[in-house]
């Protein structure tokens, strides 16, 4: 078992944006941050886990993180700054010549949702559903787009870690990162759970039961989040994706089995 844990208390809240649906969720216990690279380091340690970008060859990472010198990469049509670059995974996060080994307190990325499951099966936890996960997202305040409430930066005060700037072209940093950020970098809502908004996509336990789809919802936003083109950064915020694709903004967060 993995932890810290804390307890989300169990009740009826308004899911999603406002006015949101009335939906009950039962209590549970939520790791109090996403899983870092070096727990990720522990499960594949023992073993021998190749993950799916490790096993296609290739991943996304944001052009903006790109090391210099790294050979012409491929565009995503619609989102040219994603890049699909070979060689890049979990522990080489941008590509051939980076490496994850002064980030060990940094959020695991580039891992798909079926990685997700195997690290849970390892560990003897699970994912949250996403009803769950904006649950505890929400840290007992409905209607609020944020954990803390209704402002980006309160006070100018930055409370996660989202991109700053021009997007795509220039990430000035100003909350402190441009990438990843520790998981404990900021404050953690009510229910005292990390960066539930921004830093990285948490996968979560299926779609929406809203939602009728095939692809796995990924909930929270993640530090490429900027509001001139996913403002997804909020507690309702919620993408999906195939259950193995990975990219370098994707992580998970796990819940404890009941």
């Amino acid at each position: 078992m993995r932890g810290p844990w804390r307890d989300v208390p169990g009740g009826s809240f308004l899911h999603g944006d406002p006015p949101g649906r009335l939906v009950h969720v039962d209590g549970l216990r939520l790791a109090a941050y996403t899983v870092t690279n070096v727990e990720f380091l522990a499960f594949v340690r023992a073993t021998g886990y190749v993950t799916s970008a490790e096993a296609y060859g290739w991943s996304f990472v944001f052009a903006g993180l790109l090391p210099d010198g790294l050979p012409p990469t491929r565009g995503v049509v619609d989102a040219p700054w994603w890049r699909r670059v070979a060689g890049a995974c979990w522990w080489r996060p941008e590509g051939p010549g980076s490496a994850v080994a002064r980030r060990p307190d940094h959020p695991v990325v580039h891992v798909s949702f079926d990685d997700a499951v195997a690290y849970c099966h390892w560990a003897g936890v699970r994912l949250p559903t996403e009803v769950e996960w904006e649950r505890a997202a929400r840290g007992g305040h409905e209607g609020r787009r944020f954990p803390w409430g209704d402002e980006l930066t309160p006070g100018g005060e930055h409370r996660m870690n989202v991109f700053q700037g021009t997007f795509p072209t220039h990430d000035t940093g100003d909350d402190g990162y441009v990438g990843t950020a520790p998981v404990t970098a900021f404050a953690p809502n009510d229910y005292g759970l990390h960066q539930t908004t921004g830093n990285v996509w948490e996968w979560c336990a299926g779609p929406d039961p809203a939602v009728a789809t095939p692809t796995r919802g990924l909930r929270g936003g993640s530090y490429l989040c900027h509001a001139s083109h996913c403002e997804r950064y909020r507690c309702a915020g919620r993408t999906e994706s195939g259950p193995d694709s990975s990219a370098g903004n994707v992580g998970f967060r796990v819940a404890a089995r009941a």
